[in-house]
C-alpha cells in the first residue's frame, strides 16, 4: 500500500458500509490493447470469430457508447485506475523513461536497464489501493504503465498483491520478449523484478532469428492470470485486472490452429515487412496475424469465465471486457480491410469516436441482466465509483481525497444502477478528453461532439452523423461556445503534457 496515502486509510474492519467480505462480489476487468469498436462479432464484425465474447454479451449485457480515458495506452489506463479524465489525472501521454540509461546484456541481446512510464501521482489513490483497503485481494496480469521500474508508482507500491506482465508498455510492443516483470508477495518479492525469459535471450530480438524464440508472452501472462484465480478459496473477495496486450502490434504469435485457420482464410493476405528502425518485428499474413490475435483473445476470455465457473464463482463474478483505445495502424496492422473506418472516424491517437469509442461488455450471471443492449454514454473514469458502489464504498470521494493537495479530482459516475438493472441511472452533463501528442481536445455533450485540433473546434451532431463527417461549428456558434467553456473548465495545467485548448474566434 502506498504510504502516501495513509491519511486515507481507515480500520478494514468498518470499511465497508457493514457489508460483509463473503457478500461483496468479485470483479474481474480485462482490457486488451489497441481492439477496435468493431473488431468483435457481436458488434458487427465480419471477418473475425469471437464466440466466448459473443456469448459474455448474449449472457450480459453490452454497451455502445463507451469511451476510454484517452485515445493511447498509458493515460487511457491513468483514467480508469485514478477516477479522472485526462484534463485532470497526471498520466495525459505516453511518456517514457527507458531513453538515455545505460543499456544491459540480456544472452545475445543488448536491453534497456530501466524501462516504464510516466508514474501515476503517489498522492492521488487509485483503484486497486482502495479495492485492497476494502478487504479485497488485488491482482494484475499483463500492462501496467503507471509507472517506471523503482518510481514511486509500480504495482508492489500501489495496492496489488500479486503482479506479472510488461511494466513498460514500450517493451510489451514484443511479444517474445527478453524479460517480463514480476511481483509477487506469495514468492516473497518484495519490490517488482524482471524474470529473463532464458529461451528467449539466446536469439536476437530483431531480425529472422527473433522467431526461433519460443516464450510467448500474452500465453504466459493469461497462464498466471488464470492460476491466480485459481488459487482463490472464496474467502475473501477478489480484484483482478487483466491486462491483455492482444491484439497491439507486433502482428506475430505461435503457428497453431488458429492462426493456420485465418491463413487459409485470407487466401490474399498482405505481408508487412519491418524497416530498419522499427522497434516491430516483420509480420507475414498480416490480416491472418490480427484475426488471429482477436480470436486468441477471444479464447483467453472463454477460459476465464469457464475457470470461474468451475471455481463456483460465476455467479458471484463481475466480468467487464473493454479495450483501451480505438485500433492501431502500426506492424501491418489494416483497420481499413476490416471495415473499421466505415463505422467510425479515425483510429488510436485521435479524440474522433474511432479513437476512444470502445466495445465495452459486462457479465455476472447473478448481478447483470442478460441479453441488454445499452447505450448509456460512460467513461473509463467511471469505473472507479461504479466498482467502488458495487464494493460497498460509495463514500469513496470523501474518504479518499487527499486534503494534503489543493485540490484532488474525482470525475466519474457510477453506473452500478445499470448494471444491475436498477432505476436511477445517473447521466453525465459532458464527457471529456484532451491529447498531447496530436494537439486534441474533445467533449462530447449529449449528442453534441466538439473535436478541436490545434486550438481550432470542430462540432458534430453524432446521433445523425456518427461518422463525424458534416462539420457544424459555423452553424451552432452557441454550442460551439458552450463547448469551449466546458473544456477549459476541465483544463489543469500539467507541467508534463501540453495541449492547445479550444478558442472561438469572434
Amino acid at each position: 500500500m502506498n504510504k502516501n496515502l495513509l491519511w486515507a486509510m481507515v480500520p478494514l474492519m468498518s470499511a465497508c458500509a457493514g457489508q460483509p467480505e463473503a457478500q461483496k462480489p468479485n470483479i474481474i476487468y480485462i482490457m486488451c490493447d489497441d481492439l477496435g469498436y468493431n473488431d468483435l462479432a457481436c458488434y458487427g464484425q465480419q471477418y473475425i470469430h469471437t464466440p466466448n465474447l459473443d456469448r459474455m454479451a448474449a449472457e450480459g449485457m453490452r454497451f455502445t457508447q463507451a469511451y476510454a480515458g484517452s485515445p493511447v495506452s498509458a493515460p487511457s489506463r491513468a483514467s480508469f485506475m485514478t477516477g479522472q479524465h485526462t484534463g485532470h489525472t497526471e498520466v495525459r501521454g505516453n511518456k517514457e523513461y527507458w531513453r538515455d540509461v545505460p543499456m544491459v546484456q540480456l544472452g545475445v541481446n543488448q536491453e534497456f536497464s530501466r524501462v516504464g512510464q510516466h508514474p501515476y501521482d503517489p498522492e492521488h489513490i487509485i483503484l486497486p489501493e482502495i479495492m485492497k483497503d476494502n478487504g479485497y485481494t488485488t491482482g494484475m496480469f499483463g500492462k501496467w504503465a503507471g509507472g517506471y521500474e523503482g518510481s514511486v508508482s509500480t504495482p508492489d507500491k500501489r495496492g496489488i498483491d500479486e503482479y506479472y506482465g510488461y511494466v513498460c508498455q514500450y517493451q510489451a510492443h514484443l511479444y517474445y520478449p527478453n524479460f517480463l516483470n514480476r511481483y509477487s508477495k506469495s514468492k516473497g518479492d518484495t519490490a517488482v523484478v524482471r524474470i529473463t525469459m532464458e529461451d528467449n535471450i539466446q536469439h536476437p530480438q530483431h531480425g529472422e532469428g527473433y522467431f526461433n524464440r519460443t516464450q510467448y508472452s500474452a500465453d504466459m501472462i493469461h497462464q498466471m492470470a488464470l492460476e491466480w484465480i485459481d488459487s482463490q478459496d472464496g474467502k475473501q473477495p477478489f480484484f483482478g485486472v487483466f491486462t491483455y496486450t492482444l491484439p497491439h502490434a507486433e502482428l506475430v504469435q505461435p503457428e497453431d490452429s488458429i492462426l493456420q485457420y485465418y491463413k487459409e482464410k485470407f487466401t490474399e493476405d498482405k505481408d508487412w515487412i519491418s524497416p530498419d528502425w522499427s522497434r516491430y518485428n516483420t509480420s507475414l499474413h498480416a490480416h491472418a496475424q490480427f484475426a488471429a490475435m482477436v480470436t486468441r483473445l477471444d479464447a483467453y476470455v472463454g477460459e476465464v469465465l469457464a475457470k470461474l465457473k468451475e471455481k463456483g464463482f460465476d455467479q458471484n463474478t463481475l466480468v467487464i471486457f473493454t479495450s483501451d483505445n480505438g485500433p492501431h495502424m502500426e506492424g501491418g496492422a489494416d483497420p481499413d480491410f476490416f471495415g473499421y473506418n466505415a463505422i467510425l472516424r479515425g483510429t488510436k491517437r485521435q479524440t474522433h469516436e474511432g479513437g476512444v469509442r470502445v466495445p465495452f461488455i459486462a457479465w455476472g450471471p447473478g448481478m447483470v441482466p442478460a441479453g441488454v443492449v445499452n447505450d448509456h454514454q460512460l467513461a473509463f473514469y467511471d469505473v472507479m465509483p461504479t466498482f467502488c458502489e458495487l464494493a460497498g464504498v460509495s463514500d469513496y470521494v470523501t474518504r479518499y481525497t487527499n486534503p494534503n493537495k489543493e485540490v484532488d479530482y474525482f470525475d466519474g459516475l457510477s453506473f452500478a444502477p445499470i448494471l444491475l438493472g436498477k432505476e436511477g441511472q445517473q447521466a453525465h452533463n459532458f464527457l471529456y478528453w484532451e491529447f498531447e501528442e496530436t494537439n486534441q481536445v474533445a467533449v462530447r455533450m449529449g449528442d453534441w461532439k466538439m473535436v478541436s485540433k490545434a486550438g481550432k473546434p470542430h462540432l458534430y451532431d453524432l446521433k445523425t452523423d456518427v461518422h463525424e463527417d458534416n462539420d457544424l461549428a459555423d452553424q451552432y456558434p452557441d454550442i460551439v461556445k458552450q463547448m469551449v467553456e466546458i473544456a477549459h473548465s476541465q483544463h489543469t495545467e500539467s507541467p508534463y503534457f501540453k495541449v492547445t485548448m479550444p478558442v472561438v474566434e469572434e
